[in-house]
């Protein structure tokens, strides 16, 4: 192996690292075999995305931190495609986490807690889909998000975790990861977000 590629291992204990990892792996495991508890949800969720879709509405995606970096990827795969097979033509997803512009001067004049529902009242329709995500569901302008989204028609689905939190009760309908741990709920969050995206996808274009 080049010198450039060596892997410094000086202060680990290689036995107790392997242990550490085998533990996150379980863990990985575990909460994805108690996915199937909430497979009516998911169902539903991707008959919501797909319905949403079919009537010429579009999704708006929101999410803080990881959940922002799920709700730009989720709109990708919408707008370009997931499934390689498919040749089908664009879905219309937005995702409110992307203009810097306007989640600078939103936070700056209007408060951090309206950046994404200052977003719904300009692009927000009735019959659209908001797809508010979050490991714990209490993020202050998701609920403001939901709540707007609401007052103009929208549907909200919440893809959430730890119970839900308080915006579980702001949603029409909410996918919750059945784990209280952020790294797993957010492994989940992208397993959730891939089966929403290719079962949707494929549902229209059959």
């Amino acid at each position: 192996m080049p010198a450039s590629c060596a892997v410094d291992r000086q202060g680990f204990d290689q036995m107790e690292l392997s242990a550490q990892i085998r533990e996150r792996l379980d863990a990985h495991i575990e909460v994805s075999r108690r996915m199937a508890e909430i497979g009516d949800d998911l169902a539903g969720a991707v008959e919501l995305v797909t319905g949403t879709f079919r009537g010429g509405s579009r999704v708006l995606l929101a999410g803080n931190g990881g959940s922002a970096a799920d709700a730009q990827h989720w709109a990708a795969e919408w707008v370009i495609r997931l499934s390689a097979d498919l040749d089908r033509p664009a879905m219309p997803a937005l995702a409110l986490t992307t203009d810097t512009s306007a989640l600078t001067a939103g936070a700056n004049d209007l408060g951090y807690e309206n950046v994404f529902a200052r977003q719904i009242e300009a692009h927000g329709r009735d019959g659209d889909l908001l797809i508010a995500i979050s490991t714990s569901g209490n993020s202050p302008n998701l609920l403001r998000a939901a709540d707007v989204a609401h007052e103009m028609g929208m549907n909200v689905l919440g893809v959430l975790g730890r119970g839900g939190g308080r915006l579980r009760g702001s949603c029409d309908l909410a996918v919750v990861v059945p784990s209280g741990d952020t790294q797993r709920i957010q492994e989940m969050h992208a397993l959730i977000g891939h089966i929403l995206c290719e079962l949707s996808e494929r549902a229209l274009v059959r």
